[in-house]
């Protein structure tokens, strides 16, 4: 061999950067995106159509009117909310029709007679009516979300 030759010293090649990554953090990374997508897409549908729901309802009950024609018009909307969740619901009278609207028993003596009775009278006193309404939307759309699970 000859002491010519020029040789030099092994150099290491440079350490890899850190950008931009390997393909199997793009693929980690887009993995969990999906992940967290989902429930978030999910939820915001879930709410959209919630927030449809409740546009319904209020439209509905703006062009009932007032006093017990809009009591009339909230137990409709009720019961169609009732014959969606569960099928024949809406022919249940009395007891049974209350277990099915309040099954915890949640309302006043009061709102459950005015449930049941209240078209028929004249007269609704409109504190207890708001007070029943607020109730009757919330109701409404618990019974639809019941529909689509």
């Amino acid at each position: 061999m000859s002491a010519n030759l020029p040789l030099r010293d092994v150099h290491l090649p440079p350490a890899p950067s850190l950008w931009p990554p390997a393909p199997g953090w793009w693929l980690i990374a887009a993995a969990v995106l999906v992940l967290v997508a989902i429930p978030v897409l999910l939820r915001a549908r879930r709410l959209r159509r919630e927030r449809a729901w409740q546009r319904q309802f209020d439209a509905e009950l703006q062009a009932a009117g007032e006093g017990p024609l809009r009591l009339a018009a909230l137990v409709e909307l009720l019961r169609r909310a009732a014959r969606e969740s569960r099928a024949g619901s809406e022919l249940l009278q009395g007891e049974a029709w209350l277990q099915v609207l309040d099954p915890a028993s949640a309302l006043a003596p009061a709102q459950r007679d005015l449930l049941l009775q209240g078209a028929y009278q004249p007269v609704i006193d409109a504190a207890q009516l708001a007070t029943f309404e607020r109730w009757a939307r919330t109701r409404y759309v618990a019974l639809l979300r019941e529909r689509s699970r």
